[in-house]
């Protein structure tokens, strides 16, 4: 049995491996959380194309705010909805390395909205990774910019009502209006055909920041199975019945 277990360990019989640039640190995500998964499809990119000593990472306040644990880059936190501003200063230091944010509804759309739809227009010269989720996942559950209409939350117990708590937000499809972006997507990460979609459109963003082609956004939308209190299973179908009619997927723009 040890000769065999030892043979399947062996370079040329591997068919897949985890990507060096993740560490070996046990991620603190619950259960079926999208954030473990985006994290890996993000570490094979910056491995396959071997930016990882370029690469600086503005990780964000919320569910991934311990990332820099488990990504073997430089990372920069960044104060919550700052990251789009943290991301501006890096990439005008040192022009030349690849900068990314990674951020939550919450820090994107919310507290960061402005942050956001300025670093846009003015086309900084960065990767946005949008995760939506719909709710705020660390802090308790709460109601978030993106917590679709009639959807429940431990502020908004009976369902979201717009004439009361206003209407969920579209933030992707108003920042592919700025002229600053190159690159504007929704993709998804609940099955092995839309991760390996969401790869792609990173790697054309990381493509895009070499070439300086401005402000790549990607959104993620995801789930949180214990803010939405349901298995991993079922958050996975809740969100394709549910989520994805009202934030559908594919690209917005694409320069």
């Amino acid at each position: 049995m040890a000769e065999v277990f030892n043979d399947i360990k062996k370079p040329e019989n591997l068919v897949y491996s985890k990507s060096k640039v993740l560490t070996d640190n046990v991620m603190h995500y619950c259960p079926g959380c999208s954030h473990g998964v985006v994290h890996r499809i993000l570490a094979e990119v910056i491995e396959e194309l071997g930016v990882q000593d370029k690469t600086i990472g503005v990780a964000p306040v919320g569910c991934s705010v311990l990332m820099y644990n488990y990504i073997d880059i430089d990372w920069q936190e960044a104060a919550h909805g700052r990251a789009p501003a943290v991301g501006t200063a890096i990439n005008r230091l040192w022009p030349e390395k690849i900068v990314f944010t990674y951020q939550g509804d919450g820090d994107l759309a919310a507290i960061g909205t402005a942050e956001t739809i300025h670093a846009c227009n003015r086309g900084e010269n960065m990767i946005m990774l949008f995760i939506n989720n719909g709710i705020y996942g660390m802090t308790g559950g709460q109601m978030a910019p993106t917590t679709l209409k009639g959807m429940k939350s431990s502020t908004c117990p009976f369902g979201r009502e717009p004439a009361q708590d206003g209407n969920p937000l579209k933030i992707t499809e108003l920042l592919a209006q700025l002229p600053g972006t190159s690159l504007v997507t929704r993709q998804a990460v609940h099955t092995p055909a839309a991760v390996r979609k969401t790869k792609k459109a990173l790697l054309k963003a990381f493509e895009n920041q070499k070439q300086k082609k401005g402000t790549s956004v990607i959104e993620v939308v995801s789930t949180c199975n214990s803010g939405w209190k349901m298995t991993p299973v079922e958050s996975n179908k809740w969100m394709a019945e549910n989520m994805f009619p009202f934030y559908p997927l594919g690209d917005f723009k694409d320069e």
